[in-house]
């Protein structure tokens, strides 16, 4: 059994300390916050996007911290997920690889290349595994979809679009400081281009339009990625916090294949979840076909993805969506795309 240890307990804590209790092989066995009320087991007031509201929690069996040295000091921990403002992420993954500890980091995995570079290379030098929680490729939705693109049974991808589009939180005041955050260029917008390598692979360049603010974060973009090796190949993404708050979430995409189209797009109206279009397969027969994906409860997701990690943590082997390789290489992606709408020209990868 993998003894997990929580890092911070605002929305994302909770959500994933939900996601655990789905996990096989793996317990809540600690959690840290500066909060006595939060160590208490009294959640009320967290809430997020999606999913319930906190409530009161029987944390009955589960060690709670004040201090994180406190819980890195804890023998019995082997994996520490650290769901801390982003600008945190670095010093506190490196001193939990360092006292040993194995690492979930939430995304993204830092503020700078410099620092998710350092984040990968202690990690080589402990042996610890240092895990980035890129949540996306384990919505059932996109996890369809990349199936569909790597079984090769509808032919080559000839053109993709993704979006996600939000309203600004009005949940957290985290994500408006952009310093802190990244802003949405990479805060929100990560999750595409981290998905983007995973489904698709590396592009060549990118060409970029956007909303620049402060000449260094990116309220909206639009970027097309290009492939030399596939230069038929059109994939465009848009992303940014720029609606209404009558629609404070909508992601989804349009993938067309040689012999398929893959469609879905969710929003949140009015408060309310909406499927706009559930995952649909169109096929060069005519049909038109939506595939049974299971549970639509979004812990699920975040479930799938610690469920990697401590498959991981026994294994030794690190599934790719969840790498620490892979985030990095998502995040440098997000500031290619900046310089592209900063110097309004195609900027190489």
């Amino acid at each position: 059994m993998v003894s997990i240890g929580i890092i911070g307990l605002g929305f994302m804590g909770m959500t994933h300390y939900r996601g655990i209790q789905r996990v096989r092989g793996g317990k809540v066995a600690a959690i840290c916050t500066r909060s006595p009320k939060k160590r208490a087991g009294d959640w009320r007031g967290l809430g997020g996007n999606f999913g319930e509201p906190g409530g009161v929690e029987d944390l009955s069996g589960i060690r709670t911290y004040e201090k994180i040295d406190d819980l890195l000091s804890d023998a019995s921990i082997d994996l520490v997920d650290i769901c801390l403002p982003t600008s945190q992420h670095c010093e506190v993954a490196i001193a939990a690889m360092r006292a040993g500890k194995h690492v979930l980091v939430e995304k993204p995995i830092a503020l700078s290349l410099e620092d998710a570079d350092r984040m990968v290379r202690v990690s080589e030098q402990t042996g610890r595994l240092m895990m980035v929680a890129q949540v996306l490729p384990f919505f059932p939705e996109f996890a369809y979809l990349k199936q569909v693109i790597d079984g090769g049974e509808y032919g080559n991808v000839l053109g993709a679009h993704f979006k996600r589009v939000i309203s600004q939180p009005n949940w957290t005041s985290a994500f408006a400081n952009m310093e802190k955050s990244g802003g949405p260029g990479v805060d929100l917008h990560i999750h595409d281009t981290h998905y983007i390598l995973v489904a698709l692979g590396r592009p060549d360049r990118v060409v970029s339009s956007g909303r620049l603010v402060q000449d260094r974060y990116v309220e909206y973009i639009s970027t097309s990625y290009q492939y030399d090796s596939q230069p038929d190949l059109c994939v465009t993404c848009a992303s940014g916090a720029i609606s209404q708050q009558g629609r404070a979430f909508t992601h989804g995409f349009e993938v067309y294949m040689e012999r398929a189209t893959v469609l879905y797009e969710f929003s949140t109206l009015g408060g309310k979840p909406v499927v706009t279009m559930p995952v649909t397969l169109l096929t060069d027969d005519g049909e038109v076909r939506e595939p049974s994906l299971g549970d639509a409860d979004p812990v699920v997701a975040f479930a799938n993805e610690i469920q990697a990690a401590v498959d991981a943590v026994e294994s030794g082997e690190v599934a790719r969506a969840i790498s620490g390789e892979s985030a990095a290489d998502a995040l440098r992606l997000c500031f290619v795309e900046v310089e592209s709408v900063r110097r309004r020209q195609a900027v190489a990868v």
